[in-house]
């Protein structure tokens, strides 16, 4: 059978009579001892949705197919539909995002005839390349539909997938506050189940944990991480327990234990090294790198390495925000072996792959840049690029992210710019960006005039 889009009826009702006037088939002709003439009438007015036994009877007189009937595809058709979610799906793990993102479309384009779960799949499919291509605003409203969907049971794998998915996009869209909403409610539905830990809880809650790091909670990040520890040992794959290792590490980074958080992240790094996860392991070798470089003893020569590797990786498999952070760590490594030619053709290549939207990774980039002029005897320039960074990180809202660059540009007004009440000026906004309000009736600098 072979009906085009044009051709096709909306409705089950409709295919039947269209079908059934085609043929020269009068009403009585469908009905059977089990099914009455009316009970036909009221299927085609779309009054009455027939068993799949009472279907099956129609689709043979009417020399269809139960499939046709239901979806207006063909038992082909569908065979295609189902084949080309799975070559979306195949080409997400590969890391052709961009040729998923196009395949999942062209079956959203005819939505009408997918069953519910073919939809729900081709959805996720397709947030999840907007994700990789980090068109985050286009990804979140899919997810938002796809979890408000009231067939959607709270424990089920779609649900925690789309849960996860959800809580990580509003965190790395800047809208951490949201995201750690969705987190714990997400997590209190799976408690209110009165399962043990499950898989589920670990996922949600390892995502959840990176949203409280990135807001500076590291007290509820490292108490969730204490929870999920023993759980992820007892029931997790490779993947889930490297990931909350993974956060643990962070999280123990953040409160000045860079020796307790070089032996978590590098043992996250055996376990999903364990996996085929690609994007996984090179996120995880750049905060492995992060820090050799930020431990009691740096190791800048161990870190290039392993930042060199993960950047491999992510030409592949990564989005342009990941290629630009691990360009600004390797600037980062480059200027702490004195490499300050390539520091500086790495962090000029992270503000050419991030482009021109504000970003506080662009920030970073550009504090490199004028600490890298500096140590080049080139002030002017580093005074350029300093006060930049300072202009540009005046556009977001306060984080633990944004804090630490401020404090990283008052350092450098400090140790080379010599300028006190520009260094005074970076770190009010380094304690404000991490929470700490200034006391009252006590003037602090202006920040009205930057344009010098």
């Amino acid at each position: 059978m072979d009906y085009t889009e044009a051709q096709t009826p909306t409705g089950l009702g409709e295919r039947m009579r269209t079908l059934r006037t085609r043929h020269g088939l009068k009403q009585q002709d469908l009905a059977s001892q089990d099914v009455s003439i009316s009970y036909i009438s009221l299927i085609e007015a779309g009054k009455r949705t027939p068993s799949d036994a009472v279907l099956a009877t129609i689709a043979n007189r009417l020399g269809s197919s139960v499939e046709y009937l239901r979806t207006g595809r063909d038992g082909h058709e569908l065979g295609e539909t189902h084949l080309k979610v799975a070559f979306g799906e195949m080409a997400l793990r590969n890391g052709a995002n961009g040729e998923a993102l196009q395949t999942f479309s062209e079956v959203l384009a005819h939505r009408s005839a997918l069953d519910a779960s073919m939809t729900r799949r081709a959805l996720v499919g397709q947030a999840t390349a907007l994700e990789k291509l980090d068109r985050l605003e286009a990804a979140i409203p899919i997810l938002e539909e796809l979890f408000r969907d009231p067939t959607l049971a709270a424990g089920s794998d779609d649900w925690c997938q789309i849960a996860v998915a959800l809580c990580r996009c509003y965190r790395n869209s800047g809208d951490i506050a949201v995201s750690i909403e969705i987190g714990e409610r997400a997590l209190a539905e799976l408690d209110s189940l009165g399962l043990d830990v499950t898989m589920d809880h670990i996922q949600l809650g390892s995502t959840l944990m990176g949203s409280y790091h990135m807001r500076g909670d590291l007290t509820r990040a490292h108490l969730l991480g204490e929870r999920l520890i023993p759980a992820s040992e007892a029931e997790g794959s490779y993947a889930a327990r490297g990931a909350v290792y993974w956060n643990a590490g962070l999280v123990a980074n953040s409160r000045g234990k860079l020796n307790e958080a070089l032996a978590l992240v590098e043992r996250a790094l055996a376990m999903m090294a364990e996996g085929d996860n690609q994007r996984h392991v090179a996120a995880l070798k750049m905060n492995f790198g992060y820090l050799l470089m930020q431990s009691d003893h740096p190791d800048p020569d161990r870190a290039k390495d392993v930042l060199e590797s993960a950047q491999q990786s992510l030409a592949e498999v990564g989005n342009a925000d990941e290629l630009a952070r691990c360009e600004v760590l390797l600037a980062d490594a480059d200027k702490a072996l004195g490499q300050w030619d390539d520091a500086v053709a790495h962090a000029e290549r992270a503000l050419g792959l991030l482009g021109t939207e504000p970003r506080v990774l662009s920030a970073g980039a550009r504090a490199t840049l004028a600490e890298v002029h500096f140590l080049r005897q080139e002030p002017e320039l580093a005074l350029q690029y300093l006060r930049a960074a300072a202009r540009q990180l005046r556009h977001f809202p306060p984080s633990r992210e944004a804090a630490i660059n401020w404090r990283h540009i008052g350092d450098l007004w400090q140790r080379h710019g010599g300028d006190v009440r520009e260094a005074l000026k970076a770190y009010d906004m380094a304690l404000s960006s991490a929470g700490v309000a200034p006391s009252p009736n006590v003037q602090v600098p202006s920040l009205a005039d930057d344009r010098r």
